[in-house]
């Protein structure tokens, strides 16, 4: 790795503030409202700069046709969340609802994770307080900023699930 410009390789999608190329195109996105930030720290609102490992692919069964995903795809139900509590021992990993701890309802009213891919971001052994529940997933409207996460069109999300590798990783790049 040279400086914060990661290598990519060609199964890689890779992000900055100014979008995300994947597989010859390039798709709009939205990243976090801190921008994109190699010092990630939890409620800070940036997107990580850095290399992870893209996870499982979630859907809501009752908004996303199975169909439209890969076979690995797994449902989001009412008791899925992700625990975003630093203090706790289940810190950056899913969890049943109800929970003791901080979390995130991964089952939303809105439609933001009607698909939605974990990332290796700050796992498999989270440390406290270097953030959480980094996902990619459906953006609320064009390029509005997130959380932390990388937003984009369903359209595009559809396309880009359909076409990753168990060697594709999320780039991405401040």
């Amino acid at each position: 790795m040279t400086g914060n410009r990661p290598p990519a390789n060609a199964a890689d999608l890779v992000v900055t503030r100014r979008g995300c190329r994947f597989r010859g195109r390039v798709f709009p996105c939205a990243v976090g409202h801190g921008g994109i930030r190699p010092d990630k720290r939890e409620g800070d609102g940036a997107s990580p700069a850095g290399v992870f490992p893209i996870g499982a692919v979630l859907y809501r069964p009752d908004r996303v046709a199975g169909s439209a995903l890969p076979r690995r795809a797994l449902p989001i139900g009412p008791r899925d969340g992700w625990c975003d509590d630093p203090q706790h021992g289940d810190y950056n990993q899913p969890v049943r609802l109800p929970h003791p701890a901080g979390h995130e309802r991964l089952h939303r009213p809105d439609r933001l994770y009607d698909i939605l891919l974990t990332t290796g971001h700050n796992r498999p052994d989270p440390v406290p307080g270097n953030g959480s529940a980094i996902f990619l997933h459906l953006w609320r409207r064009p390029r509005f900023p997130t959380a932390g996460c990388v937003a984009f069109r369903r359209a595009d999300l559809l396309w880009i699930v359909a076409r990753l590798t168990p060697r594709s990783r999320l780039v991405l790049r401040s």
